[in-house]
């Protein structure tokens, strides 16, 4: 395949802690993936966050892992994708990102959304059905104090002060009016590896369901403003195809409900369709150069972010997954990460 021209990207690895194992050592393989995401050159690493379901995630506390993680590493930038921030209190998310954003260097990107667990929300005793309210409610709360604004009306400020977090704030959405929000706050839009379908749209491709998301977002910018776009996309790659789809199969096929669920509709349960009705993209090196290429709204991207789930293959094919997509499939798409080198794979000079 023809390599195409150029483009600088920002290049992620998002983990979603979900390996078949305890929690500790969960939270010991994620910091291996993020630290193997750094050593071949990735630009930043995420990760979740959710609350009481180890299904889910596996991660009630972002923050406290990515402090972990900061420790351990030097140069990758770490993010939260996402704070549910309408299930948190906004003024210690404010000074736990301050705190954190420090102790790593500067290297935090802090981004929000609404959440979408019902059962979460009857926990911290709120309304799921209010959430949106509460969400921009405590949005401005955690934009103000960042801000150096009074807290309240109480003449209190934050400490420590954090303003340069307001150029690193994103919004997870999954709507054209969650775009425009987003714009209209000059923050950066962070755009899932799935998204909900109505029955009219149930067999839409991704792009064709997020683009317009990213033109409401684009029209919605103060002038002058830069866009920050992130899309969040399944990738896993393999040496073999067949073992590849070996793992497809056995993941997808334990998410089926939730997806269709979601108004996802799937003709069939073999892999391959699995694969094209769950948005992935899986296989060798060449398979997924073909079908990311395919995805117009990457184009439109000024951020990338790979994640293996739901395909969740073990440890160890994951960080080979993560090196071939550094070395090898974000060269061939003509993405040059912003900052950092990638090197050669294991073995080659």
């Amino acid at each position: 395949m023809t390599q195409r021209s150029e483009a600088t990207k920002r290049i992620g690895f998002f983990t979603r802690l979900l390996d078949d194992v305890g929690p500790a050592e969960r939270y010991r393989l994620a910091l291996e993936q993020i630290q193997a995401a750094e050593e071949t050159g990735f630009d930043t690493a995420w990760v979740a966050q959710h609350h009481f379901n180890e299904s889910e995630g596996g991660l009630p506390s972002p923050l406290v892992f990515l402090a972990y993680a900061a420790a351990r590493t030097t140069s990758i930038r770490l993010g939260t994708g996402i704070i549910t921030l309408a299930l948190e209190d906004p003024l210690r998310v404010a000074e736990d990102t301050a705190v954190l954003d420090l102790i790593s260097g500067g290297r935090l990107e802090v981004g929000v959304g609404t959440g979408g667990t019902a059962s979460s929300f009857a926990a911290f005793g709120l309304e799921s059905d209010h959430r949106r309210r509460i969400f921009a409610d405590k949005l401005q709360l955690l934009t103000e104090a960042w801000g150096g604004k009074d807290i309240r009306a109480s003449a209190n400020a934050l400490y420590p002060a954090a303003p340069q977090l307001l150029d690193r704030l994103w919004q997870a959405t999954f709507s054209t009016d969650g775009g425009e929000r987003a714009g209209r706050a000059g923050d950066g839009l962070m755009l899932s590896r799935t998204q909900p379908r109505e029955q009219s749209l149930a067999g839409a491709s991704l792009d064709q369901l997020q683009n317009p998301i990213i033109d409401a977002y684009l029209g919605s910018l103060p002038a002058g403003t830069s866009p920050r776009i992130l899309a969040s996309r399944t990738l896993f790659v393999a040496d073999d195809r067949a073992a590849a789809l070996r793992f497809a199969q056995a993941g997808l096929r334990r998410i089926v409900p939730l997806f269709e669920r979601q108004g996802y509709v799937f003709e069939s349960h073999d892999a391959e369709s699995l694969i094209a009705a769950t948005d992935a993209h899986v296989g060798t090196v060449e398979d997924v150069v073909e079908s990311l290429s395919r995805d117009s709204s990457l184009e439109r991207a000024t951020d990338v972010s790979f994640q293996v789930h739901s395909i969740d293959p073990p440890h160890e094919h994951i960080l080979r997954s993560i090196e071939l997509a550094a070395a090898e499939v974000v060269p061939r798409l003509g993405w040059k990460p912003s900052t950092s080198h990638i090197p050669a794979l294991q073995g080659e000079k």
